[in-house]
């Protein structure tokens, strides 16, 4: 996880390769925009090329999400497009487009984006929508706050469960409309900074130990 320094666009805040659960605030380090640290001898992530690319090419981003999320892999190997079927998953998007690093890279790789070319590539994948899946790998989401990208992330995985659930019954599935979508997106109850989204963002920030640091 990671987001646009807010006093310089140009940068980006991450934590430096650490276990995610073991981060704390003076693990975070600075990097450019090319996915290079900033005066820190700290070994970085591999993938940070990942988070540099996305913040390069979409301004109206400021956090990004990379994961290894096991419920969404499939819809990275399947020829079965992810998309939203329950109401909570409509902030993923209603396109979500897979990336696959053999089409640019070949089939010799690692399958992490471990430079910034594969980076910039991965994030024209992404183009303007919120997640890209990542073949055999992970995914990739982005919004315009550290909220709405965990948000995604959380709901992504939530979407892909339920849908994989129902793929395996061999039923047609149901998909959320266009209709349905908009009315979510529009809707005051479910905008940035509402209450609705202020109380899953502190039930969150509990979870995952650090609610003393909400204001």
């Amino acid at each position: 996880m990671s987001v646009r320094d807010p006093e310089r666009p140009e940068r980006f805040l991450i934590s430096w390769s650490r276990s995610p659960e073991l981060v704390e605030p003076e693990d975070i380090t600075c990097c450019t925009l090319d996915g290079e640290p900033e005066n820190d001898a700290r070994p970085p992530y591999r993938e940070r090329y990942i988070h540099g690319a996305i913040y390069a090419a979409r301004p109206d981003v400021n956090a990004v999400v990379h994961a290894h999320t096991e419920a969404v892999l499939p819809f990275g190997i399947i020829d079965e497009p992810l998309r939203p079927v329950i109401g909570s998953a409509s902030t993923i998007g209603a396109h979500i487009p897979v990336w696959d690093i053999a089409d640019e890279f070949g089939d010799a790789t690692t399958l992490l984006v471990e430079t910034l070319e594969q980076g910039r590539s991965l994030a024209r994948c992404l183009a303007g929508n919120r997640v890209v899946l990542m073949a055999g790998h992970g995914m990739a989401a982005a919004a315009g706050s550290l909220i709405e990208v965990v948000r995604i992330a959380v709901f992504l995985a939530r979407n892909a469960r339920v849908q994989l659930t129902a793929l395996n019954t061999g039923k047609k599935l149901r998909y959320l409309s266009a209709g349905e979508l908009n009315a979510r997106e529009t809707n005051a109850y479910f905008a940035p900074g509402s209450l609705g989204r202020r109380r899953a963002w502190e039930y969150w920030a509990k979870r995952a130990g650090c609610a003393d640091l909400l204001p």
